[in-house]
């Protein structure tokens, strides 16, 4: 059987349908998956080691034989566990079949067929009674059923299933409860991942339109490493809430509901963002807490050192409020938090309501804006800086003859070419939306042209002498397919002037060999864990790497994940967008000498040079300092090649990196290999 798989195609920008086995699909989710990651968090696997040995022992007290219920059993690993601590059976359920086939090979490696059934199926399928998948109910309830949004992955709807259909009524739990928390912040950083703020260009300001303002933005949670926000980019106007708790071991409802926490406004501001996180108690008393709680000098709890350990498959949330309020200090408000069954999403009062009535429908889009840009986008956009060098690398290139061709998805350079006098203006956009949104951002007092596809520049009677770009598509997944300005380029060349410029000129390909302090978690074997023998997971993971494309790099955020640097950063391939697409494929190789460290793989990115004096990077935005630290751009995803073990490096210079890449014209794609060698 067949299936088709959305896949970035650099020479359209669009994303290509493309037929593959069935296999492909679940080979991709393993691959990008973070297994791993979870199996090396050991604070998680020690707490719910321990939470599952005292609600054994809890059962046993009672004098009644323990049956354990575990949904989402992933590895099987907490069955093991509970078998360890001395559970008499366990049903272990798992809906992904490669998974599920996985935890039946690693429970019968350990020995624990005869005590673990596992069972392929969503938990709601499952049935109880003599001929069913359970022979009775359980009562004890494991799960891990979390999101970085606690709720995300339908926890709610699951538990509830379980409490009326497979769980005993005085059954254990384990988590036995989650606590969310909330802070209401100020924020500039974060409200310009949002919010499309003010733009002035030689005396004009540009204004975002009033719809867009007035929006309540997009309704998805942002969810990132809080610990790698500066601290000084964000001031708590409130304390740390409570908003709301949910029991684990009694019934749980998936029903809409709000929460309501009220506090005095520590300070004045504006009142932009909420932070949230959450806590889960492994036992009644609270006395076995994991907790997601961020690594912030600004984020205080009672406890003190009870903080979060890394994680990349729990993070925390930030959730933007539907609009910017000003609050005074001292000043009553009420922070409240709600909920459907899959999602969060948080509103702020400034009276005292005793009575706050379910919000139906969580907060949606209206202005079309958060459609067509991403969060990162919007912060790319609002970038002042970034936005500096654009204009002042067209005010270099441009005349009061100028005819402008853009090429971007919802860029602002049109509207920039315009404002400093170019003739007319033209821009290739792949979306309505985002031309209605550009273009309301002049209050309708520009006269903008706007071409969708390229059989509109057939009719395309004037030559074109500035052809510009950022680049950016909102398909592009990994920094070298924006050279899709390139085809573009190569598309058009009949249309330019013999002296025609191109902005930019040329795009490099960089490079650098890095060691994470914690990203390499998600790749890495994980053998044992708790004294388990997990490795058909990792067999799993290693032949779902091996499939096709899985070979190559992957996106990242780096700015979120910090690393060292272990080489210089080298350029190792010049795109020069002057010239056409060449028709041969572009070969780069060589070494560079590696200092002493973990290597756990190479850090991609481009740089963009706009003109002969101004140059854009889309990765590292300052020179790599003497103890190889690194700071990435926050608005583009990098790309990352991972090293399948990590590489021990002694920097006495008998090692380098070794490189090979070839850029494939007709597919628009990079073929890379990176080895660790000694010269």
């Amino acid at each position: 059987m067949k299936t088709f798989c959305g896949r970035a195609n650099p020479t359209t920008g669009a994303l290509d349908w493309v037929e593959e086995s069935e296999e492909y699909d679940y080979h991709q989710e393993i691959a990008r998956s973070c297994y791993a990651d979870m199996l090396h968090d050991k604070d998680r696997n020690e707490k719910y080691y321990q939470g599952i040995r005292a609600a054994v022992s809890r059962v046993k007290a009672r004098g009644e034989r323990v049956v354990v219920l575990d949904i989402g059993t992933g590895t099987g690993l907490l069955s093991m566990m509970a078998v360890t601590a001395g559970a008499d059976y366990c049903y272990a359920i798992e809906v992904f079949k490669p998974m599920a086939t996985a935890a039946t090979c690693i429970v019968e490696r350990n020995g624990f067929s005869d005590k673990i059934k596992v069972i392929n199926k969503h938990s709601t399928e499952v049935t109880v009674g003599p001929d069913g998948d359970m022979q009775e109910r359980a009562n004890i309830l494991v799960t891990e059923l979390f999101d970085t949004e606690l709720i995300g992955e339908g926890a709610l709807p699951s538990y509830e299933h379980a409490h009326m259909h497979l769980v005993q009524a005085d059954c254990e739990a384990v988590p036995h409860r989650a606590t969310v928390y909330a802070q209401l912040v100020e924020s500039d950083m974060l409200w310009k991942w949002s919010q499309l703020q003010p733009i002035e260009v030689d005396g004009n300001k540009l204004l975002p339109p009033p719809a867009v303002v007035k929006c309540a933005g997009a309704p998805s949670v942002c969810d990132i490493q809080l610990s790698q926000v500066p601290p000084e980019s964000f001031t708590p106007l409130g304390p740390i809430c409570t908003m709301f708790r949910v029991d684990f071991s009694k019934q749980v409802s998936s029903a809409a509901q709000s929460y309501t926490a009220q506090f005095k406004a520590q300070t004045s501001g504006r009142a932009q963002v909420v932070l949230s996180w959450w806590d889960i108690d492994m036992d009644p008393d609270g006395s076995i807490v994991c907790t997601m709680t961020p690594k912030v000098p600004l984020i205080r709890t009672l406890n003190e050192n009870k903080l979060s350990l890394w994680r990349d498959h729990w993070m925390q949330s930030v959730y933007f409020l539907p609009a910017e309020k000003n609050v005074s200090e001292g000043e009553e408000l009420n922070l409240i938090g709600s909920h459907d069954d899959y999602s969060l999403w948080y509103g702020l009062t400034h009276s005292v309501q005793n009575d706050v009535k379910v919000a139906t429908f969580r907060p949606c889009c209206t202005c079309q804006a958060h459609l067509v840009w991403t969060r990162p986008r919007f912060g790319e956009l609002n970038d002042e800086q970034r936005t500096e060098s654009y204009v002042n690398a067209l005010r270099s290139i441009l005349k009061p003859d100028s005819v402008c061709l853009s090429v971007s998805d919802g860029s602002l350079l049109p509207i920039f070419a315009h404002l400093l006098g170019s003739k007319k203006v033209f821009s290739l956009e792949s979306s309505g939306m985002a031309k209605q949104k550009t273009f309301k951002l002049l209050n309708g007092c520009v006269y903008l042209v706007y071409l969708y596809i390229y059989s509109d520049l057939i009719f395309f009677t004037l030559q074109i002498s500035v052809l510009m770009g950022e680049p950016y598509f909102s398909t592009s997944l990994l920094p070298w397919h924006s050279l899709f300005f390139w085809y573009c380029r190569t598309a058009v060349a009949q249309l330019l002037h013999p002296s025609a410029t191109i902005l930019p000129r040329a795009a490099t390909l960089y490079i650098v060999a890095v060691e994470f302090r914690d990203l390499w978690r998600i790749r890495a074997p994980c053998g044992t864990c708790e004294g388990f023998d997990v490795s058909p997971m990792d067999e799993m993971i290693q032949r779902s790497l091996d499939y096709r494309e899985s070979l190559e790099a992957e996106p990242h955020p780096l700015w979120e994940y910090p690393c060292h640097a272990l080489t210089k950063p080298r350029p190792v391939l010049t795109f020069d967008f002057t010239q056409c697409v060449p028709e041969q494929p572009v070969n780069s190789d060589g070494t560079v000498p590696i200092t002493g460290g973990r290597c756990h793989g190479v850090a991609l990115w481009m740089e963009y040079q706009l003109t002969e004096d101004i140059t854009v990077s889309m990765g590292l935005t300052k020179p790599v300092s003497e103890e190889g630290a690194c700071e990435w751009n926050p608005h583009r995803k990098q790309g990352v090649f991972f090293f399948r073990s990590a590489r021990e490096t002694s920097g006495d210079g008998r090692e380098d990196l070794s490189y090979n890449l070839t850029f494939e014209p007709h597919t628009g794609d990079i073929k890379m290999d990176f080895s660790i060698t000694e010269p």
